[in-house]
């Protein structure tokens, strides 16, 4: 039986023979049953898998000819060498899911474009063979200013940069497998209405998916369903690398359902990101702190998602940055320890929730937390804090709470409290503790309300 990769190099091997003879007859007959197929088949005009020199002009002209025909280019399963690609205006090329792999051969960049009406590629392995990219990219998938991507059913592997950069990109990257970035596997900056959705992330030095913006302002992003496995931090640092999911100033992404495992930092990390909503996510064995809300932002929704092991399960910090406004409710948060990956500052690690500012936290269940459950405020950074329905058990502190003049408001009821070794709920000056145990409704500075909540 023909292989159809067999048969199609047949079919080229027949269009140069006949272009020997008669080029026009045969350049009309090949485009003329391309167009009955509904593509422009790369083979059939000279652009041949297994070819050991680089095919990169071939491959330049292919794609414009595609987008001067108005055609998806279709690249049948098989190696092809390219480089120094620049994409046309308009970019429909269509693979072999798992066959078809364009390999980078080294030069400046491997695939670039700026201001681009329309780019999808489709089953397509995108090989950076670990060779250096130019400081010009930064990325082995480098688009810019593009309002209509579909990235879909692709690998891409091997960057010595990121893998994909986007820069005011509107579309989907769908179903994707991306791996061994030297930084981040997906960089996206300015999106302009982008979904990452269903893409497995794995083995990258530096970050998972990361959405920033240049200066804080709405994104919308979309990151849902999700897979990012062992991220690490080869830069060093106190978190600026090493996040599964990383946020930087960009307002109203959402963060879904997404499985993120074995970071050396964060699952998922947002710093500056206003109306930032992290919703049902399962994050496993983080690094450092699990889920954080970071620095200057107004709003952030932080609901329903796993902690599994942790330094520290969920933070939204920073009130002295102006960092406030937050929703904690439904997580559930265990097996932390008390050890990260750089000098603890003096709050320490193994701190279940810690919050500041006008937030509410409510119906999350917090087990296993070697030093406090939940940390509410910093010396004067306190206010308009409610942590109510609540069940904690086997903490050393159940509630540790700031009780520094300036600081604001604070109710604590309805909460169950088991096994707690130390002091269930304490008033603290920054790392003293200052009260007595405030469970048992005695000595309760005016400013809080303590009630109500059962302890055994």
């Amino acid at each position: 039986m023909l292989s159809r990769r067999l048969f199609l190099t047949g079919a080229a091997t027949s269009t140069f023979a006949s272009a020997a003879l008669a080029p026009g007859i045969a350049h009309a007959t090949g485009l003329g049953e391309m167009r009955l197929r509904g593509s422009l088949n790369a083979v059939s005009v000279g652009l041949l898998p297994e070819v050991r020199d680089p095919q990169s002009r071939i491959f330049q002209e292919m794609l414009a000819r595609a987008a001067e025909l108005d055609e998806p280019l279709f690249l049948p399963a098989g190696d092809y060498r390219i480089a120094n690609v620049t994409l046309p205006p308009t970019v429909r090329v269509i693979g072999v899911r798992g066959a078809t792999r364009l390999i980078y051969a080294g030069g400046d960049f491997m695939l670039a474009g700026q201001g681009l009406a329309h780019v999808e590629m489709i089953d397509i392995a995108i090989d950076g063979a670990n060779l250096a990219l130019s400081d010009s990219v930064e990325g082995l998938l480098d688009i810019r200013d593009c309002p209509d991507l579909r990235l879909t059913g692709c690998t891409i592997t091997g960057s010595s940069r990121h893998g994909v950069y986007l820069e005011a990109v509107a579309g989907r990257v769908s179903d994707n497998r991306l791996s061994g970035a030297v930084e981040a596997a997906l960089y996206s900056v300015n999106a302009a209405g982008l979904s990452v959705t269903g893409n497995v992330v794995t083995d990258c030095a530096n970050g998972g998916i990361w959405v920033h913006r240049w200066q804080p302002g709405h994104d919308g992003t979309q990151v849902i369903s999700n897979r990012v496995e062992r991220i690490g931090s080869a830069n060093g640092g106190t978190g600026q690398w090493g996040n599964g999911i990383n946020v930087y100033q960009a307002d109203g992404v959402m963060i879904a359902n997404n499985t993120v495992s074995d970071c050396a930092f964060s699952a998922i990390r947002s710093n500056g990101g206003s109306n930032v909503q992290i919703l049902g996510n399962s994050c496993l064995r983080s690094g450092e702190t699990a889920i954080y809300s970071e620095f200057k932002f107004e709003g952030a929704v932080i609901n329903g998602n796993i902690v599994d092991g942790a330094a520290n399960g969920i933070s939204v910090a920073n009130f002295n940055e102006g960092g406030r406004l937050a929703v904690v409710q439904g997580n559930m948060i265990r097996n932390l320890v008390d050890a990260g990956p750089y000098e603890p500052d003096p709050s320490g690690f193994g701190i279940g929730i810690a919050i500041e500012a006008d937030t509410a936290v409510t119906g999350n269940v917090v087990e296993g937390t070697p030093h406090v459950a939940i940390h509410i405020g910093w010396g004067p950074f306190m206010r308009n804090v409610v942590v109510t329905g609540n069940v904690v058990r086997q903490a050393e502190t159940g509630v540790r709470l700031t009780v520094v003049e300036d600081s604001g408001t604070a109710v604590i009821t309805d909460n169950a409290f088991e096994k707690i070794s130390g002091t269930v709920i304490g008033g603290f000056r920054w790392t003293e503790q200052v009260t007595g145990d405030l469970a048992n409704g005695r000595g309760v500075p005016s400013n809080l309300t303590i009630e109500r909540n059962a302890v055994s």
